[in-house]
């Protein structure tokens, strides 16, 4: 283990990519095939390969308990340390001492992590945990802290690993890539580079491949810019998710690739019907269902043409993200919650069907193969036109669905995809996104393929601020990474009559001199230091911009803002310029309709 933290000090102290990529093949080469394997784990910022729901479940708290009574230090002089460094593993190469005896050997740390996850309880684990740090090399503890955490922070990216594998076994980087890819495990990666097998991976199904990711766009121009014709889709605001389906076994996984299964039981039964396993890409939102069906179907056929846009386009709407967070984090989701909350996942995107990975052909193609996998009745989803409702200009035509086309008893919808080739078509599908209570539009090159966990021009988003906030800030809290030592997490609040009521907490947006002139500003105007935390004079105004608000018990305003981002600084503005907890209410009633 001292070897690989070692290495691990020389990857952090380099900027240079190409550096830090040569020292972690040097390093690989230098250790026996299953060490290397472990190592490289460990090197990705995990404790156990990406496919695996083996998890510690060790908290932040025993961490700085086992640091500080094997360091002697006390509670001042941990959190001045934390300050200096912004991190836990760190702070324990510093404080712990070094003794006699200590050091230990990579495959014996991964057996103790191994040991930890299967304890029973936070007693159990802290024992193990307690015998592992005391027994560790003060530099040995520091990366064992740190992969505990999932904070390496060394600027080695999974990415560089992948490149280090390939430097090291004589592999192309796309054969590593895609093997790691595919088995979610960089260890098993290792091993077959080792004996040049990386064409032997197979597709692992149940663990979810990275999301391909869609850049901001300010304009239809700008839009057109890049590619000539656009598919377009609403944006909506619900969770991005990937459905892996296998042999009638169906399991959900969010952007974050936890897997989000028990929080919608209706929507596997809906999937395992397929016929064959695959992947797919969606969003699940909350949904509001039409109240007459029959109509719908009228409508999709082509009959009734003059009935309204929404009630054509879709079958039914989606529900602001406030309605769908009711139903996020849950274990168990009552038959209450699932008639008043019902959700559908809109299907985009297919990664992988009938045994074949399908990632690498255009998304024209990935149409096809997604609407011959979802059977719709009619031939109505191809990308070729076919389902266009007829009367209607270019930018209304689109992929029309029928409301009986819905896989099982909860819904899966095909996505509603639309054509245009001009800006005016595009402001115009925005407008109609909006009107439909979705955040904007989802702009893709039809010749494009499937990047995981890539954001490049071929998928563009446009979106507008919901609203922005002018906001009182009430505390501050130090930064990690290239943040450390300055005050750049910001909480802030509105006015309920004569006091302040916190509605949030942003981290970005400001000028990293903005940061570090308001970091003095904060430290000479605090009211109460908590170490990590200070709550400072409520003087400090900003403008902060967010895509939704939903209720919330997080904060005492009742509300919380999603993805809050600030604007600007308003020295322009007092704290009594700031907005009410009215104004704060009078944007939540408009997003609910």
């Amino acid at each position: 283990m001292q070897q690989l933290a070692t290495a691990s000090e020389s990857i952090g102290g380099t900027p240079k990519k190409l550096l830090k990529t040569a020292i972690v093949a040097d390093y690989l080469k230098s250790r026996p095939t299953e060490e290397a394997a472990v190592s490289a784990i460990f090197l990705s910022g995990r404790a156990f390969p990406a496919w695996e729901e083996t998890t510690l479940k060790v908290g932040g708290r025993a961490l700085w308990q086992i640091v500080a009574e094997l360091s002697g230090k006390d509670e001042a002089e941990l959190t001045a340390a934390y300050r200096r460094h912004g991190d836990l593993g760190a702070v324990a190469g510093e404080v712990l001492p070094e003794r006699a005896g200590q050091g230990l050997g990579v495959l014996e740390v991964e057996a103790r992590f191994r040991q930890i996850a299967a304890a029973r309880g936070p007693s159990a684990k802290a024992v193990i945990l307690r015998d592992l740090i005391a027994r560790a090399l003060p530099l040995e503890a520091k990366y064992i802290v740190k992969i505990i955490t999932g904070d390496l922070r060394i600027g080695l990216k999974e990415s560089l690993v992948e490149e280090a594998i390939a430097r090291a076994y004589a592999g192309t980087l796309a054969e590593v890539q895609r093997a790691n890819m595919l088995l979610g495990d960089i260890g098993r990666t290792v091993q077959l580079a080792v004996h040049g097998k990386l064409a032997e991976a197979e597709m692992r199904m149940f663990h979810p491949i990275g999301f391909m990711l869609a850049s901001p766009i300010e304009s239809p121009e700008e839009i057109l810019s890049y590619f000539a014709e656009a598919s377009v889709e609403d944006k909506y605001d619900g969770i991005r998710a990937q459905a892996h389906v296998s042999n009638r076994e169906v399991k959900f996984f969010s952007r974050t690739r936890d897997e989000i299964t028990d929080s919608f039981p209706e929507l596997p039964d809906a999937l395992g019907g397929l016929s064959e396993d695959a992947i797919l890409d969606g969003e699940i939102v909350a949904w509001e269902y039409p109240r007459d069906l029959s109509h719908t179907q009228r409508v999709v056929d082509g009959v009734g043409s003059e009935a309204s846009e929404q009630t054509a386009l879709t079958r039914g709407r989606a529900r602001p993200f406030s309605i769908l967070q009711q139903r996020l984090g849950r274990k168990k989701v009552s038959e209450k919650m699932l008639r008043e909350t019902p959700v559908a996942f809109l299907v985009f995107d297919v990664l992988y069907a009938g045994g074949e990975l399908v990632m690498d052909r255009p998304l024209r193609e990935r149409a096809r193969v997604l609407d011959a996998l979802l059977a719709a009745p009619r031939g109505a989803l191809s990308h070729e036109g076919p389902g266009a409702l007829p009367g209607r200009s270019r930018a209304q035509k689109q992929l029309a669905f029928d409301p009986e086309d819905a896989i099982g008893d909860a819904s899966i919808i095909r996505a509603p995809v639309f054509h245009a080739a001009s800006a005016e078509e595009l402001e115009e599908l925005f407008g109609a996104s909006r009107a439909r209570g979705n955040e904007g539009l989802m702009i893709k090159d039809l010749d494009s393929i499937y990047t995981p966990g890539k954001r490049g021009k071929s998928w563009l988003k446009m979106k507008r601020e919901l609203a922005t906030l002018d906001v009182v800030v009430t505390a501050v809290e130090y930064g990690h990474g290239r943040r450390v030592g300055v005050l750049s997490d910001y909480t802030f609040a509105v006015w309920d009559g004569d006091r302040l009521v916190n509605i949030g907490k942003a981290y970005s947006g400001l000028t990293d001199s903005e940061i570090a002139e308001m970091t003095q500003w904060f430290v000479d105007h605090t009211v109460d230091d908590q170490g990590f935390r200070r709550v400072v004079e409520p003087k400090i105004v900003l403008e902060v911009a967010f895509n939704n608000m939903m209720q919330s018990d997080r904060h005492e305003s009742g509300f919380a803002l999603r993805f809050p981002r600030i604007v600007r600084l308003r020295p322009d503005k007092s704290a009594g310029d700031a907005d009410t907890i009215a104004r704060a209410k009078q944007i939540y009633d408009e997003q609910q309709g």
